[in-house]
């Protein structure tokens, strides 16, 4: 997706855009520490996906994903905000969006999809998708482990991108995730022909 604006500087928050070491978020999200603040995780893709595990864009980070990267890729690149953003730390990031751009995000709902909610003992259950799911039986439906699939996908370049420059792991990258898209919407409307059945 082209980038259609900037992301602004907020100068009266003295913290934005620091580096987010995981123990910082120890406190309030159990699962946020355990998984960054104790294994020191550096870099790597981060990929938007669809329900459908396909890729709207990605990006490399040069340190451990924050919440600033999923932030910024929303921000900068969606015309009108998503309705609902499923993401393994939603508890985090949806305040974060919130503080810097509140009518931007003002109808978009933050979830925690079930497999990583489970980790999250320290977090209200508010922050879940399986909470919502209980008030609104269409959101059962959603896939909410699309990001997981897609990211499995991913596991199998990541060796190979590890030992090129950075142009070239960015071409790799694009051509492997163009290849992973066209066979994802080409099985999609493979089942749409036989009326929903593989």
């Amino acid at each position: 997706m082209p980038q259609i604006r900037l992301r602004p500087e907020y100068p009266k928050l003295s913290y934005d855009k620091k580096q987010e070491s995981g123990g910082s978020r120890g406190a309030k999200c159990s699962k946020y520490y355990s998984t960054y603040g104790q294994q020191r995780l550096t870099g790597g893709i981060m990929c938007v996906w669809c329900t459908h595990s396909i890729c709207y864009g990605f990006h490399f980070i040069p340190s451990g994903e924050g919440r600033n990267d999923v932030f910024s890729a929303i921000y900068t690149r969606w015309p009108v905000a998503p309705k609902r953003v499923i993401y393994d730390f939603a508890c985090a990031l949806g305040p974060y969006c919130l503080t810097r751009e509140p009518e931007f995000f003002a109808d978009t709902c933050f979830n925690i999809d079930s497999f990583h909610a489970k980790g999250h003992t320290k977090c209200s259950p508010a922050a879940f998708l399986s909470t919502y799911a209980d008030a609104d039986v269409r959101l059962v439906h959603i896939n909410s482990s699309a990001a997981e699939c897609g990211n499995s996908a991913i596991s199998r370049i990541r060796k190979s991108v590890s030992y090129m420059s950075q142009s070239r792991a960015i071409v790799y990258t694009r051509v492997f995730m163009g290849m992973w898209n066209r066979q994802r919407i080409l099985k999609l409307s493979k089942v749409e022909r036989n009326g929903g059945v593989l």
